[in-house]
């Protein structure tokens, strides 16, 4: 079994988080359209991130994102390119499925491929996440 866990860790590449990534941007739009059915699916987030042990700093972002979504949606902060949302959203869709390359009931494991795909959209994302924070501190949103 511990073997079997090793070779998934192994075969997550780069390529297929992004695969993971784009392959979410159709239901993100979806999502972005439906207020209360974006604003559920944020709250389930911010609970599944409330029982996990965080992987390194790429799943500590996600807070962050969910609040630029919750800023985008109440047309707080919407000096951001629509593609950008649509990443975040995705990759917060992919963390909350139950479906993925490792199942996260693995212990130690399990939220492997999460990180990779937040990694991911970190990557794309990044700066105009990092433009958000200093909105957010600057206007002191929580």
């Amino acid at each position: 079994m511990k073997e079997k866990n090793e070779k998934q860790i192994k075969e997550i590449s780069e390529e297929q988080a992004k695969k993971k990534l784009e392959a979410g941007y159709a239901e993100a739009e979806k999502l972005l359209n439906d207020k209360d059915k974006l604003e559920e699916t944020l709250q389930k987030i911010e609970k599944k991130l409330e029982t996990i042990p965080k992987v390194g700093n790429t799943l500590s972002a996600l807070p962050i994102m969910v609040s630029l979504i919750k800023s985008y949606i109440k047309k707080e902060y919407t000096e951001i390119p629509v593609g950008t949302i649509i990443a975040v959203i995705s990759a917060s869709v992919y963390f909350l499925s139950p479906i993925d390359f490792i199942p996260d009931t693995i212990p130690g494991v399990g939220y492997i491929d999460d990180a990779t795909v937040i990694a991911v959209c970190l990557k794309l994302v990044g700066t105009d996440l990092e433009d958000y924070k200093q909105w957010r501190n600057k206007n002191n949103k929580k």
